[in-house]
């Protein structure tokens, strides 16, 4: 089974803001650096937005806003700790989930 393009798109979008620097929900927070300082910081991003979205029986995405809230909102906090989580996070959407195999099947 392939992902759905609306799942393609939504990953796509999220992943160009983020890596262009422009993602509004960061507006104000100097993020960038950390791509090639502490990339760890940016893959839990990438692993709440795709613990946290959500798709209809269709594929479509129904949640992308809320998908980029929850995981820019890991972003803003780490660089500023004055900024807290609200709702905080449940311990599922914080899951990093094991790499795939180092050969395709």
């Amino acid at each position: 089974m392939k992902l759905s393009n609306s799942f393609s798109g939504a990953l796509r979008t999220f992943a160009y803001f983020m890596a262009s620097g422009t993602q509004d929900t960061l507006e104000g927070i100097d993020y960038l650096s950390l791509y090639g300082e502490e990339p760890s910081a940016i893959e839990q991003v990438f692993a709440i937005y795709a613990n946290v979205i959500e798709l209809d029986d269709d594929g479509n995405v129904v949640n992308a806003k809320y998908a980029e809230k929850r995981a820019t909102d890991y972003l803003r906090a780490y660089c500023d700790p004055s900024f807290k989580v609200d709702p905080e996070y449940e311990e599922w959407e914080l899951v990093l989930h094991g790499p795939p195999p180092l050969r395709d099947r």
